[in-house]
């Protein structure tokens, strides 16, 4: 049966969310004079924070912490790497972060393209993303992706995360989309193919990275061109 519904992942599949968010901290690092108060090497500070940002959505996806817990401290633990206790500073940082994060326009090569491509081809185009829901709205406008999409489907809205089968089940729901002729395109193995496998719907791994896959999705591409391949 031939698809319909393409169910889009947002961050780091179409919105180059490594890229934006490193422009956004070097706005930050020089806002706050970070390398007077000893953050000397930016790609340092960089790091470290992907490091703690990482573990900390790993844990709130998970269900361990919560919203508000993870905004502020992938900040602190970035900064008390550099021996700065200051849990003042990293709200603010944290603050100014998700309001100048939504304007970066950064996306993987070939986006609009492929977005034209399968809006052309009669697709109908969906979202479904983990991130908080007003920031995402936001950065779907400013890098004008908001023509390509009918439904963006948030954990906020839907109450659930990927790779819960729930939000899956939300998303079908409200697009008034069909399981078997609807598939999930993301670049987390854990949270959209995991969860595409959870409720039963095909997947593509848009594999960015080109790692060794460690869950059977039922297409694998590196770039998003070799969607033609597949629609």
């Amino acid at each position: 049966m031939p698809y319909k519904d393409l169910f889009f992942d947002l961050d780091h599949t179409i919105w180059d969310f490594e890229l934006n968010s490193k422009e956004t901290l070097w706005d930050l690092h020089l806002k706050y004079a970070l390398e007077a108060k000893g953050i000397n090497n930016f790609d340092e500070f960089y790091s470290k924070y992907s490091v703690h940002n990482h573990r900390l959505w790993d844990r709130y996806t998970k269900g361990f912490i919560k919203q508000e817990e993870l905004r502020w401290k992938r900040i602190y633990l970035s900064l008390l790497d550099f021996k700065i206790a200051d849990e003042t500073l990293s709200k603010e940082i944290s603050v100014d972060y998700l309001t100048i994060l939504p304007n970066k326009k950064n996306l993987f090569p070939y986006t609009i393209e492929i977005l034209e491509y399968l809006k052309n081809k009669d697709y109908t185009m969906h979202l479904i993303t983990n991130g908080f829901e007003s920031v995402q709205i936001k950065k779907i406008k400013n890098a004008n992706l908001t023509d390509y999409f009918t439904q963006v489907i948030t954990s906020e809205a839907s109450n659930s995360l990927k790779p819960n089968k729930e939000i899956f089940e939300y998303a079908l729901k409200i697009s008034n989309a069909n399981l078997k002729t609807s598939i999930m395109i993301g670049d987390n193995e854990s949270a959209d193919i995991q969860g595409a496998i959870n409720v039963g719907m095909d997947s593509i791994f848009v594999n960015h990275l080109q790692i060794q896959p460690t869950v059977p999705a039922t297409h694998t591409i590196t770039h998003l061109k070799e969607l033609e391949n597949i629609f």
